[in-house]
C-alpha cells in the first residue's frame, strides 16, 4: 500500500461511509478466517517420465510417471493442451465445446524418445520429461513450455473448509527478438517490458497511470510477435496469477542468444492452453473463432458520446445538450451516472430531479441530425432492503436466492455507493435470467444503452482488496466454487446476463453494452473503457495503450475517458486528448463529479473550434467506423492496430508506442507531450499520404510532421478506399492515388439496420487508367484514377485526393 492510499484509509474513518467499509472489510475477513484452509506444508511434483501414449483425434494422450497431458490440434491450427485430465470445456471463454479435432493431425514419435502432433501448419512436440514446443511447419520452435510444476497440500482441508489450490508454475521461452503484448488491458503497454503483471481484475483506487498495475480488465492472453512469426497464447484459468516477462537479448557475432521468458504462476485452477499461429491477422481472427465474434455496436454508438458523474436534474441534461446544438458541435449520446438514481440504488430513478426521464430521453431522440440517445450506468451491487425492490425480487430467485453466500450460507454483503449491499451472483444461469429481465426497466425509461461499473466486483475497503471474500461461494455454472475461480469471470458473467437480457427484450435491436472489467471473451457483449484514467499526460498516453492492448487480446470496441476522470485538464491536454479519442471506437468524454467540465466550450473559443473541426472528422469518418465494427465481427481484426500489424518482420515498428494503424487505410499519430507541435512519425512499408497537405511519404521510415494544435497527423495509405458521410449525411466513397503501376483497394461494410443483420459486404480496386472508359470526358493521353465494383464496373462520384 502506498502512501496515498493510507492516508485516505485513515481519513474515511471520519466518515460513516468509511466506518461501514472498516466493519465490511472486518467481515470479510473474518469470513475468509472461518471458510478458507491455511495453506500449510506442501508436496511438489513433477510429471515425471514419459511411460505411454494413446492417439486420439487431433493428436493423443502422453502419459507420464505422476502426470498425463492431452494434445489436440483442431481443424483451423490451434493447439490445445491441458495437464491431469483439462480439457478445452468447461469454460469461460471458448465459445460452445470448441472446434473440432484435426483429423490430419497425426501423433508419431519423435527424436529423443519423445512424441510430436504434425499437422499442416503447426507441430507439436513433447519431451519424454514434458516439455512441449510449438514449432512452425518448417521446425522453428515458437514457443517451448518447460515441464511444469505443482505444489499440492500434504493434508486435506478441514471440514467445512475450502481447500487451497494447488499452485503451479509454467516456464516458457520464445525468440530471442520477440516482444510481449497483451495481458488485457495494462497502462504501461501496448509492448510489455520485463516485469511482473498481475492476473487479478482490481479497481486501482482512483485514478491511474502507467505504473500502475493491475487494472480493471486482465486476461491470461499473450500475443508474441517474432522473425519467425506471430503467437498467441492463452492459459484458460480464471485464478489469482502472475505473470513474469523477460524480453530476450540477441547475441553478438556467433555468440548464442538469450530467449524471451515468460513464467506464470497460479494459485490454483487447471493448467491448460490454446496457442494460435500465423500472421497477426490469421491469429486474431483464429481468436475469434475460438472466443466469439465481436458485438457489433449500434451505428450512433460510434459517434461522439459525452459522460459526467454529476449530471444532476434533467434541467442540467438538456443545458449541455443544448450547447452542444446551438454551437452545431456533433453529439451522440449521453450517459448518466449514478447520481440519476434514487439513492444510488440500480434500477430506480430520482423522480424529483428526473420527474419524465422517458420524456426526456424522446426529447433528446427528436433532435435534428440523428437525435442524441441516453445511457445508463449500472451497478451489480444491489441495497439490502429484505422484501423490496430489486433486493426483495432477487431473494426469490431459486431455492437460496440470488446472491453470493459464504460457507455458512450467509449472503456475502459490502458497502458500496447505496449503502449495504448484495452481490448477484451471475455465474448462475437463474440468476443471469432473473437479472437480464431488469433491464426492462431501462428501456421503458428510454435508455438506448447500458454501462456496466464497480463490476469486478467492488466492496469498499479502506485496506487491501476492494471485493467479496475468497470464500465466497459460486454456482460457476453448476460445478461449484469459491471467489478464487469466479472473481476475475464475474463481469463478463455480468455482461452475458445484460446482453441477453437486451436481447430477450428487444430481438430486433443489437445492444450497446460496455463494461469496466471482463475477462476472455467479453467480446462477444460488447467493450469496455478505461476507467479512472488519471488526468494527465502519463494518463493520455495510458489511454492509447490501453486500447491497443485489449484489441490485441480480442476486445476490438474500447476508449479512454477523454480528459481523464478525476481532475481539471489544461485546454491543451483536453485537446489533444480529444484529437486522440476522435479515432478511437469508444468516443466518450467522462469525468467526476468533483472534476473539471469536459464540455469543448468551456476550454475558450480557440479549443472548441479545435474541437469542433475533430469531431465534423469523426463524423465524416463514421461509415469507416462501421465498417471496421463489421470487420471485427467477421475477422476479429480490431479497429486500432498497432504499426506493425501488417508487418512484423519490421523491428523498428514493434517498439512504436505512439501511433498506430485505424484499419488498413489510416495512420493516427496522436500528440502526447505538452508544447509539442512537430512529431516524428514512423511509417510502415509504402506510400502514405498527409490527409491535410496531401503531401506523399514513402516507407518504410520516419518523417517529421506538423501538429499545430488544431490537429495530429493523419496518414492515409495509398491506394485506399473508404467510406466517408457527406455534409447532407449521404454516404459517398474517398479514395487516394496508388502510386503509378500499383492498384489499390478497400472493403465497405453497410451497415443493415439496428438489428443483427450482417450488413452488405462492397469491394473496391483503385487504379491508374489512361481514356479509361466509363469515365466521361478523359483525354485519351491524360491518366486518372479509377475506382471500379467487384465486377469491373467504374463508380462514378468519387473524391480522388492525393493525385
Amino acid at each position: 500500500m502506498n502512501g496515498r492510499d493510507l492516508v485516505r484509509a485513515v481519513t474515511e474513518i471520519g466518515t460513516a461511509r468509511g466506518r461501514r467499509a472498516w466493519r465490511s472489510a472486518w467481515r470479510h475477513r473474518r469470513t475468509d478466517a472461518e471458510g478458507l484452509a491455511r495453506r500449510g506444508a506442501e508436496r511438489a511434483r513433477v510429471p515425471g517420465l514419459l511411460t505411454g501414449t494413446e492417439p486420439r483425434p487431433g493428436g493423443g494422450v502422453l502419459r507420464f510417471a505422476r502426470s498425463e497431458l492431452l494434445v489436440r490440434v483442431t481443424a483451423g491450427g490451434a493447439v490445445f493442451w491441458g495437464w491431469d485430465g483439462a480439457g478445452p470445456t468447461p469454460s469461460y471463454a471458448v465459445v460452445g465445446t470448441g472446434p473440432e479435432p484435426d483429423p490430419r493431425a497425426v501423433l508419431e514419435p519423435d527424436t529423443g524418445g519423445g512424441w510430436r502432433v504434425v499437422s499442416e501448419r503447426v507441430t507439436v512436440a513433447v519431451s519424454r520429461h514434458g516439455q512441449v514446443e510449438v514449432r512452425t511447419p518448417g521446425g522453428v520452435v515458437l514457443r517451448r513450455e518447460r515441464p511444469p510444476r505443482w505444489w499440492e497440500q500434504v493434508r486435506p482441508a478441514p471440514q467445512g473448509r475450502a481447500p487451497v489450490g494447488a499452485r503451479w508454475l509454467l516456464r516458457s521461452e520464445v525468440q530471442a527478438d520477440a516482444r510481449f503484448f497483451g495481458l488485457g488491458g495494462r497502462a504501461s503497454g501496448p509492448r510489455l517490458r520485463d516485469g511482473v503483471y498481475r492476473l487479478w481484475n482490481t479497481d486501482p483506487r482512483g485514478g491511474f497511470g502507467p505504473g500502475d498495475d493491475p487494472l480493471y480488465v486482465t486476461m491470461p492472453v499473450q500475443l508474441v510477435v517474432a522473425d519467425a512469426g506471430t503467437h498467441l497464447a492463452f492459459y484458460d484459468d480464471t485464478w489469482d496469477g502472475r505473470v513474469t516477462l523477460r524480453e530476450g537479448e540477441e547475441g553478438a557475432g556467433s555468440g548464442p542468444d538469450r530467449s524471451g521468458v515468460s513464467e506464470l504462476r497460479m494459485d490454483g485452477g487447471p493448467l491448460r492452453c490454446w496457442v494460435l499461429v500465423g500472421t497477426p491477422a490469421r491469429v486474431l481472427q483464429g481468436w475469434s473463432g475460438l472466443t466469439g465474434a465481436a458485438a457489433v455496436p449500434p451505428e450512433w454508438a460510434l459517434g461522439y458520446q459525452h459522460a459526467r458523474w454529476g449530471f444532476g436534474s434533467a434541467v442540467e441534461v438538456r443545458r449541455v445538450v443544448d450547447g452542444y446544438v446551438s454551437r452545431g458541435i456533433a453529439l451522440a449520446a449521453v450517459h448518466l451516472d449514478i447520481d440519476h438514481y434514487d439513492g444510488h440504488r440500480v434500477f430506480t430513478v430520482d423522480r424529483e430531479r428526473f420527474p419524465d426521464l422517458p420524456g426526456l430521453a424522446k426529447e433528446l431522440r427528436a433532435l435534428p441530425g440523428g437525435g442524441v440517445r441516453l445511457v445508463s450506468i449500472v451497478d451489480p451491487a444491489v441495497r439490502v432492503e429484505p422484501g423490496e425492490g430489486v433486493y426483495g425480487s432477487g431473494s426469490a430467485v431459486g431455492d437460496a436466492g440470488a446472491f453470493v453466500r459464504d460457507g455458512r450460507g450467509r449472503e456475502v454483503r459490502g458497502e458500496v455507493w447505496p449503502g449495504t449491499c448484495g452481490y448477484p451472483d451471475f455465474t448462475d444461469p437463474a440468476v443471469r435470467e432473473w437479472w437480464g429481465a431488469l433491464y426492462e426497466e431501462r428501456l421503458a425509461n428510454g435508455f438506448a444503452g447500458i454501462w456496466h461499473d464497480m463490476n469486478e466486483p467492488v466492496s469498499f475497503a479502506p485496506l487491501g482488496d476492494m471485493t467479496l471474500p475468497r470464500s465466497a461461494r459460486h454456482a460457476l455454472e453448476g460445478a461449484g466454487g469459491d471467489h478464487r475461480a469466479a472473481h476475475n469471470v464475474y463481469a463478463l458473467a455480468m455482461a452475458r446476463a445484460g446482453y441477453e437480457g437486451l436481447v430477450r427484450l428487444r430481438p430486433g435491436e443489437r445492444p450497446f453494452l460496455f463494461s469496466r472489467s471482463g475477462w476472455a471473451g467479453m467480446q462477444r457483449y460488447g467493450g469496455t473503457w478505461s476507467g479512472d484514467v488519471e488526468t494527465s499526460w502519463p494518463g493520455l498516453r495510458a489511454s492509447l495503450a490501453l486500447v491497443l492492448g485489449l484489441g490485441l487480446c480480442g476486445v476490438p470496441y474500447s476508449g479512454p475517458d477523454v480528459g481523464g476522470f478525476g481532475g481539471s485538464p489544461s485546454p491543451e491536454l483536453y485537446l489533444r486528448w480529444l484529437q486522440l479519442g476522435s479515432y478511437l471506437p469508444l468516443f466518450r468524454t467522462h469525468s467526476a463529479i468533483w472534476a473539471g467540465r469536459r464540455e469543448p466550450w468551456e476550454f475558450g473559443a480557440e479549443v472548441e473550434g479545435h474541437a469542433r473541426a475533430a469531431l465534423a472528422e469523426r463524423e465524416r469518418l463514421r461509415p469507416y467506423f462501421v465498417t471496421l465494427a463489421h470487420l471485427a465481427r467477421r475477422t476479429g481484426a480490431p479497429y486500432v492496430r498497432p504499426l506493425w500489424w501488417g508487418s512484423p518482420e519490421e523491428r523498428g515498428l514493434r517498439d512504436c508506442e505512439d501511433a498506430f494503424l485505424l484499419g488498413d487505410a489510416l495512420l493516427v499519430a496522436p500528440v502526447l507531450e505538452c508544447g509539442a507541435d512537430r512529431r516524428a512519425v514512423r511509417l510502415p512499408r509504402g506510400r502514405w499520404y498527409d490527409t491535410v497537405t496531401e503531401t506523399a511519404y514513402e516507407g518504410p521510415g520516419q518523417v517529421l510532421l506538423d501538429a499545430p494544435l488544431g490537429r495530429i497527423p493523419v496518414l492515409a495509405r495509398a491506394g485506399a478506399v473508404i467510406p466517408v458521410r457527406a455534409e447532407d449525411g449521404s454516404v459517398g466513397l474517398e479514395a487516394w492515388a496508388p502510386a503509378r503501376g500499383r492498384t489499390g483497394g478497400g472493403l465497405v461494410v453497410r451497415d443493415a439496420g439496428p438489428g443483427f443483420e450482417p450488413g452488405t459486404v462492397e469491394r473496391y480496386a483503385s487504379r491508374w487508367a489512361v481514356g479509361a472508359p466509363g469515365v466521361p470526358g478523359t483525354p485519351e493521353a491524360d491518366a486518372v484514377v479509377v475506382v471500379e465494383r467487384e465486377g469491373g464496373a467504374v463508380v462514378e462520384g468519387v473524391r480522388v485526393r492525393g493525385v
